[in-house]
């Protein structure tokens, strides 16, 4: 499970890294979070810019949440008519609309699980499509500003941890010879005491 996880994350970085901001764009416009944590640590490692991959990341976010919902708008009440059980998912959003108001679709980015649905379902909602745009550019914003520096902050962490590391190594090496040179003089004057005992 470790190997498949660590092997989709270097493919992820090879992609972002050949295809620049473009992959960060695209990533974000359809999921997120994995995309612009490792965008963010590669910033740091100096093989991007954060400034622009914040901004990438904010132009992918908003584009994709606004296309959702305009695409729920248009085309979810009739797919809900077919497929009544996905009005629960629609109700659900209404109840934290009606409990959180504005805070929701200002912060449902940072709902893990949601982000993807809830666009679409505020459109089929018959929520406002102009305080959408209002609230989704200013969610987008905050998001990709506090996920980029995330990653950011987090590929600083790794570079200390793997700084660190080095140093524990080298302690460990002299550790070892430092036992090695006490073994081989321990040994050197048990032999010069067995010589002088024999000889004695």
């Amino acid at each position: 499970m470790l190997s498949h996880r660590t092997n989709g994350c270097e493919m992820l970085e090879t992609l972002i890294v050949h295809w620049g901001y473009l992959a960060i764009v695209l990533g974000t416009f359809f999921e997120g979070e994995a995309v612009l944590v490792l965008a963010g640590a590669l910033a740091h490692r100096g093989l991007l810019s954060l400034p622009v991959v914040i901004v990438s990341a904010t132009i992918g976010c908003i584009a994709g949440d606004q296309l959702w919902f305009q695409l729920g708008r248009r085309f979810g009440q009739p797919l809900l008519d077919r497929r009544p059980a996905w009005r629960a998912r629609v109700d659900g959003v209404r109840r934290r609309l009606d409990r959180y108001g504005w805070a929701f679709v200002f912060g449902f980015r940072f709902i893990y699980g949601i982000r993807t649905v809830t666009p679409a379902l505020l459109g089929i909602s018959g929520y406002s499509s102009r305080r959408f745009v209002y609230l989704n550019v200013a969610g987008g914003i905050v998001w990709a500003g506090a996920v980029g520096a995330a990653g950011w902050a987090l590929g600083a962490a790794l570079a200390g941890m793997l700084q660190r590391a080095a140093h524990i190594e080298e302690l460990l090496g002299l550790g070892v010879v430092t036992a090695l040179l006490f073994t081989l003089g321990w040994k050197l004057m048990r032999r010069r005491k067995t010589g002088h005992s024999n000889t004695g």
